[in-house]
């Protein structure tokens, strides 16, 4: 958290408001400079009696608001330990389902090929029962043709070569229906025992994605643990930013109260020179306004529509990386995105693999060194195109993505996903 409202710049403005008086008494002369100086002690014990009492107050206000810090910060570093652990499981998380969709293709490419088996092998039954079907009917024919046609056949032999000769061609036929027979069981046979082996192989594929599906549900139940925790952790969080606010508010109304009475007692000092001639004062300073003006650029798609009101959004304040998020969206027309940058990180940030990181994205990181805030919330911006993220840091940048993902990216995994999950490709 800032601290500014007790810095130097305030005491600066009371020292400016000072100078004008210094400089008026060196300008009295040296015939009242005597005079002065008789007037200006009891002006300066009476500013100093007045603020030390404030002082002491603003002292021990400004302690305990340094010892609230001090825990609100401890609490930073505790999410910062916390939501690398999430990050940890997050990436197992990443890993397993990784696994269990290549186990799940496996599964596929196998019941494919038990298919194809099973085709094959009803193939060969219909082969096998055509080969069947072809010899009953031989079978058939020669009964009703009245007799044994092979013994017909060599009966039939004018002469012992020729009837050695038929003889020969009978057993031929005969040796090749059996082996043709045969040559489809002993396929039938292979095919069977590959199929066998390939619904085995099946089975160990299920039995795997089952164990793997089991340790996902682990890792998923450990997530929730830790996204508990972390929740648990802001509660705490909140009681001690609300201690926190209430001492910084104790320590400005104490700095303007003692710069009060200082001021007072520099107007009774002022008074009390009346023999001056002249007395002027004057101080004055500059305000700056900031101010900024963004394009919209008109497009068809969802994508691009983010990509404008990323461009066309403006910031709602420091700290509040999140919220611009969310607006960007609503404007778009996709409803708000719920949580801070931790919460958008752990429920639609599922990727650290840059080929899945698309138009539109949401990028995120559940904590980050830089700031007390960063170490709780995280920080999330939009990913638009040609390596760009757009952000909220105050103001509305442009930064590369390889350059966000190596500074965000130095105690958890910066990773990507659709804002509340629905994909905006191809709408």
């Amino acid at each position: 958290m800032s601290q500014h409202f007790f810095s130097n710049p305030q005491h600066s403005a009371i020292d400016s408001a000072r100078t004008p008086l210094l400089t008026r008494r060196a300008a009295l002369g040296a015939a009242l400079a005597g005079a002065a100086a008789l007037i200006a002690l009891p002006a300066q014990a009476r500013a100093a009696e007045a603020t030390k009492e404030t002082t002491e107050a603003l002292e021990k206000a400004q302690q305990q608001l340094d010892e609230a810090q001090a825990q609100l910060d401890d609490i930073s570093y505790q999410f910062e330990g916390l939501s690398v652990q999430l990050d940890d499981t997050m990436g197992k998380i990443e890993n397993v389902q990784g696994q269990i969709d290549d186990t799940q293709a496996n599964i596929d490419d196998t019941q494919d090929s038990i298919d194809e088996t099973q085709d094959d092998i009803e193939e060969k039954q219909e082969e096998l029962g055509d080969k069947q079907e072809e010899l009953s009917r031989r079978v058939v024919t020669s009964y009703k043709s009245g007799g044994n046609t092979a013994i017909s056949l060599l009966l039939s032999s004018e002469s012992f070569d020729e009837l050695i000769s038929k003889a020969h061609y009978i057993d031929k036929v005969n040796q090749s229906d059996k082996e043709a027979i045969d040559e489809v069981h002993r396929i039938q046979d292979e095919l069977a025992a590959q199929k066998a082996a390939l619904e085995q192989q099946k089975t160990e594929l299920e039995q795997q994605k089952t164990e793997l599906e089991s340790q996902r549900s682990e890792l998923e139940g450990l997530k929730a643990t830790q996204v508990q925790q972390l929740d648990d952790m802001k509660a705490k969080k909140d009681e001690v930013q609300k201690i926190l606010d209430g001492l910084s508010q104790d320590v400005k109304d104490l700095m303007a109260k003692r710069d009060a009475e200082i001021l007072e007692a520099a107007r009774q000092e002022e008074e009390a020179r009346k023999l001056a001639e002249q007395a002027a004062a004057s101080s004055g300073g500059t305000t700056s306004i900031p101010g900024s003006g963004q394009s919209a650029i008109n497009a068809g798609t969802a994508q691009q529509r983010i990509v404008d009101y990323a461009y066309s959004t403006p910031s709602p304040g420091a700290g509040l990386c999140a919220w611009w998020v969310s607006d960007v969206f609503e404007r778009a027309g996709f409803g708000n995105v719920p949580g801070n940058a931790d919460d958008m990180y752990a429920n639609f940030c599922t990727s650290s693999n840059k080929a899945n990181l698309k138009v539109g994205m949401i990028i995120a990181v559940p904590t980050h060194p830089h700031t007390s805030a960063g170490r709780i919330y995280g920080h999330v911006g939009i990913y638009v195109g040609d390596n760009i993220v757009r952000d909220n840091i105050g103001y509305i940048r442009t930064i590369d993505v390889d350059e966000w993902i190596s500074y965000y990216g130095a105690t958890s995994t910066p990773r990507w996903g659709w804002a509340n999950g629905v994909s905006l490709e191809g709408s």
